[in-house]
């Protein structure tokens, strides 16, 4: 099994910038596909981004194009987020997500992390 733990969410200025990582354990060796997800009160869960298992294919929601980067460093069990220019409409809980391959809907991936809160100011 695999283990996922979400950090560095926090509270920002609009405009601001933030890095999450998600460091992973045990059989990450099944991690083909990483993912960021985020959910906001009362919204469904929805796709951020998604990145394949050296980093050669990644896919990036269209409300966050430009702003947002996902990237991994396989050597140390880790995904990170890399989010510029941060909005209100970002505020959210951000959670990671390991599955086969890239793909938006949540039911596609196999693990969870316990996710993190950024909060946006206006």
């Amino acid at each position: 099994q695999v283990q996922l733990v979400e950090s560095g969410g926090a509270l920002v200025q609009a405009g601001g910038s933030l890095r999450l990582s998600c460091e992973a354990s045990g059989r990450t060796a099944s991690m083909v596909a990483m993912a960021w997800f985020r959910q906001a009160p009362g919204q469904e869960r929805k796709f951020v981004a998604a990145v394949s298992r050296r980093g050669g294919f990644w896919n990036h929601a269209d409300s966050v194009k430009g702003r947002f980067t996902i990237s991994r460093d396989n050597a140390k069990n880790t995904v990170y987020l890399q989010m510029n220019s941060l909005k209100p409409e970002d505020t959210a809980i951000y959670y990671c997500a390991a599955g086969s391959e890239i793909q938006t809907a949540p039911s596609a991936y196999d693990y969870w992390g316990q996710g993190t809160q950024v909060t946006v100011s206006s």
